[in-house]
């Protein structure tokens, strides 16, 4: 059975990172997004760790899973890392997951080694999806916002999700917009094997969470039998920095594992990575896929590093639809 919980406007948002802190030169981003937030009506609690930044860590595994807890004991409405980061898998063997209450974790990047390594231990239901630097600005755009949506959705209801109109190739922190990003390039969700499926959701950035096959919190089957009761699961990825024949590598790991037993499908969010290793790109590795395991693969959707992106809650069920380079998601929080 899968629990979801539920954010309310006023709630409080509490601040840590479980990964990589922000450097001295860009603590205004932590200051904007929390202005935002706050006049948005929330009450917003950062902790040190978010402020602090060292060996590609904000603090040591031990501390950072400590300051997490001190969060959770307290149930807001979200916790939200600052951002991802590198060295997140080193606190999983310092948490308690007894303890973690029904409260949203939301993120990211190598925040997504938490969110998956969460539900697959409790059941309970975790949001993949901004992170909270992507929050400050005078605006959202429409995609991005829809996250405080999701998170409001009630147990039993229904979500749905459109792909954006645009998108972001590159980062530019030194020229800021009232949305934060700068969406120049049309969105197009494409597809290969069929352009429509449904299952309940598990993923994150396959850069890291392939690194949680053959641990403890990597048990996708016992998850599957006694979470979902057999049910298929629709899985979907995000690519921060792999070329193609990691990506490829990481894909075979997870088969080999287990992970793609009784799946309805997989998800690809767009990369600026994806490079191609002599003559294999990654579409390559996408229709291999898609024939090797006779399920569709959707791709380029908007997941990942190059934002905008849909928020897409690990556990829940998913209807997908891509038509004409366009998608609609809508998600289920079904028990």
């Amino acid at each position: 059975m899968i629990t979801y919980p539920i954010l309310h406007k006023q709630d409080q948002i509490s601040v840590t990172a479980v990964s990589s802190g922000v450097p001295p030169e860009l603590h205004f981003l932590l200051k904007e997004a929390k202005e935002k937030l706050e006049r948005d009506g929330y009450q917003v609690d950062i902790d040190d760790t978010a402020w602090t930044h060292k060996e590609l860590q904000a603090a040591p595994a031990s501390e950072r899973a400590k300051a997490l807890h001190v969060h959770l004991d307290k149930q807001p409405g979200v916790v939200i890392p600052p951002w991802g980061g590198h060295r997140l898998i080193s606190m999983l063997e310092h948490i308690d997951f007894a303890r973690i209450p029904h409260t949203w974790l939301l993120g990211y990047s190598d925040t997504s080694v938490l969110l998956l390594a969460v539900t697959l231990r409790t059941g309970i239901a975790t949001a993949h999806g901004t992170n909270f630097v992507d929050l400050r600005g005078s605006t959202t755009d429409s995609t991005t916002a829809m996250w405080e949506r999701v998170l409001m959705t009630p147990n039993g209801k229904t979500v749905s999700q459109r792909s954006s109109e645009h998108f972001q190739p590159e980062w530019q922190f030194d020229n800021p917009t009232p949305h934060i990003f700068h969406l120049t390039e049309p969105t197009e969700w494409k597809s290969i094997g069929g352009s429509s499926v449904q299952g309940r959701l598990l993923g994150g950035c396959i850069d890291v969470i392939h690194h949680l096959v053959g641990t403890p919190y990597g048990d996708v089957a016992a998850f599957q039998r006694d979470k979902l009761g057999g049910k298929s699961i629709l899985w979907y990825f995000e690519n921060c920095d792999m070329n193609t024949s990691d990506v490829w590598r990481s894909l075979q790991q997870m088969k080999l594992a287990g992970w793609f037993d009784h799946i309805s499908g997989i998800m690809f969010g767009r990369s600026s990575a994806n490079q191609a290793v002599e003559d294999l790109t990654i579409e390559l590795v996408y229709e291999e896929l898609a024939s090797e395991l006779q399920v569709p693969v959707l791709y380029d959707i908007d997941c990942g590093h190059m934002p905008p992106q849909v928020t897409l809650i690990n556990g829940a069920f998913a209807d997908v639809t891509v038509e004409n380079g366009k998608g609609i998601i809508v998600q289920e929080f079904r028990e």
